[in-house]
């Protein structure tokens, strides 16, 4: 998905989101949790101030940015949904036990 992305280009003349638009809705970055470059891409995974997490990935040629993931933060009344913490996962999304291999 496309995003129109306003950078602050700092010393390095490393391009740094600073906020980005989603359709109609303005989000601000909160921090840039991590960031690489490709071989065409430079890919900024950061925590904005919506509470989600967000991949941005940058064509260096084209100046052109878009989502490459996204995922949900969590949302207020998600613990009493799911339990309090430490009380295991809900009925029937247990993982099956592990094999042990007897050598």
């Amino acid at each position: 998905m496309k995003v129109r992305v306003h950078c602050y280009e700092g010393y390095r003349a490393e391009e740094t989101p600073r906020s980005f638009v989603v359709g109609d809705r303005h989000v601000e970055v909160k921090e840039v949790v991590d960031r690489w470059r490709g071989e065409d891409h430079e890919y900024v995974k950061l925590d904005a101030s919506d509470g989600n997490r967000y991949i941005l990935r940058c064509d260096r040629e084209r100046g052109e940015w878009e989502i490459t993931l996204f995922l949900r933060g969590p949302r207020p009344g998600d613990e009493e949904r799911r339990g309090a913490p430490g009380t295991g996962p809900l009925p029937g999304t247990a993982f099956p036990p592990r094999r042990r291999n007897h050598n």
